[in-house]
């Protein structure tokens, strides 16, 4: 027999939230509303709480599907602000796909919305369409429709949905502003060492070995860096691709992935950066679905899959536990001894005025000032350390291959 997760409230006002088993969506339904329960929101489920764990084979091909038909995310926000937009005005949401999709100038999404279109002709719900383009629509963005359609909000659903995918977007900006210097300071350190000792390094060494003076010692071990690295560059950039792909498959597997998210978040300031996104995602995924009337576990479940960190996903998984044999969600969350006390604090403040959805809007809108405050401390720390640190890398290799010519200025000098 289906099992179905079903947010209502009472006569009183009061949130429900349960599981329900019946033959079928009618007679949960109706057995919902002899017991005078106001549904707000029920689906089939097929676990009560457990995520779905994809083998790491099913992560990569999935990983290239999504490579594939990637959308970016701008054109997404706006794709559901105009959808929000024309619903609400009285359009029907087929009528409004149509409009979009004539619009559209991203080929790749018009051919998706053409799909999505069609799939809707045919009856199909549009959260079932979508899901159908996993590369497009993620299992959040389904599930938040989901809700919508089965709550009657769905204009309501997708304007809050627009809203969250601005925010998310705005705080990936930040996050990629505050790693790209940084990350693309140290791949030109890389390729500029890199063409001094291909390049540059053999040519002075043909000039050493005219001497036939025995060079200084700093010199001689640049000269064995540049011969290592010439005569196997190959090899050394075969090992490099090797070794980020090992990583890259090891952090899908779940003792890697939490080994090195783990690393992650104890580095020096990156690891804040990263620990106030990761928190203000959790923030301000948890906190719309659960206004959207999606049950408590499923919403977990679904928040889960978008964190992107492996530490925080096994840290849900033991709430979710934790929450199914009755505790508070904010007692689960302190037991599991990974969210923060602030986050803990305003969740457990949020269940007791009942409106832990806006409770949670806090907590992401302060963990977005926290973001905010430390990408502006790594500005400021990082640019004058790597341009020192990128000076005296090529400092050091200079004064290393002009050595042996000093020395060799002096002995000339001393000899006449």
């Amino acid at each position: 027999m289906p099992n179905y997760a079903y947010v209502a409230k009472d006569a009183e006002g009061k949130r429900l939230e349960d599981y329900l088993r019946a033959a079928n969506l009618e007679t949960a339904l109706e057995t919902l509303r002899r017991k005078g329960a106001n549904i707000v929101s029920i689906r089939e489920v097929k676990s009560e709480f457990q995520a779905e764990r994809l083998s790491v084979a099913e992560q990569v091909n999935l990983f290239f599907y999504k490579l594939r038909t990637y959308v970016s995310l701008s054109v997404l926000v706006f794709f559901t602000r105009q959808l929000a937009t024309m619903f609400s005005a009285g359009l029907t949401i087929e009528k409004s796909i149509g409009n979009l999709m004539a619009e559209e100038k991203n080929k790749r999404f018009r051919k998706v919305l053409a799909q999505v279109g069609n799939d809707l002709k045919r009856g199909m719900a549009l959260s079932d369409s979508m899901a159908n383009h996993p590369g497009v629509f993620s299992n959040l963005f389904v599930a938040l429709v989901r809700a919508g359609e089965v709550s009657g909000s769905l204009h309501v659903t997708l304007d809050q949905l627009s809203s969250y995918l601005e925010a998310t977007a705005e705080t990936r900006r930040k996050v990629i502003s505050a790693l790209a210097y940084p990350v693309f300071s140290l791949c030109f350190l890389i390729c500029i060492v890199t063409f001094l000792l291909v390049v540059i390094v053999p040519l002075f060494q043909d000039v050493y070995d005219k001497f036939g003076a025995k060079l200084p010692i700093a010199t001689r071990t640049l000269v064995a860096a540049s011969q290592i690295i010439s005569h196997n560059f190959i090899i050394a950039a075969a090992i490099v691709i090797l070794v980020i792909v090992s990583v890259w498959l090891t952090s899908m597997t779940e003792r890697g992935g939490l080994v090195i998210d783990s690393i992650k978040l104890r580095f020096p300031v990156f690891g804040m950066l990263l620990h106030n996104s990761v928190m203000n995602k959790f923030a301000r995924t948890f906190g719309i679905l659960i206004g959207s009337g999606v049950p408590v576990l499923d919403s977990l479940t679904q928040v889960q899959k978008v964190v992107g960190n492996k530490l925080v996903e096994k840290a849900i998984r033991e709430a979710k536990v934790l929450i199914k044999d009755g505790f508070s969600i904010s007692v689960a969350l302190k037991k599991v001894q990974v969210f923060p006390p602030t986050l803990i604090q305003l969740t457990s403040t949020g269940e007791e005025t009942g409106e832990i959805d806006k409770l949670l809007e806090k907590a992401a809108y302060f963990y977005e000032k926290q973001l905010d405050a430390t990408v502006d401390r790594l500005t400021s720390l990082i640019e004058p350390i790597l341009i020192t640190m990128i000076g005296t890398v090529v400092l050091v290799i200079i004064v290393s291959l002009y050595l042996p010519i000093f020395y060799l200025g002096m002995a000339v000098r001393r000899g006449m």
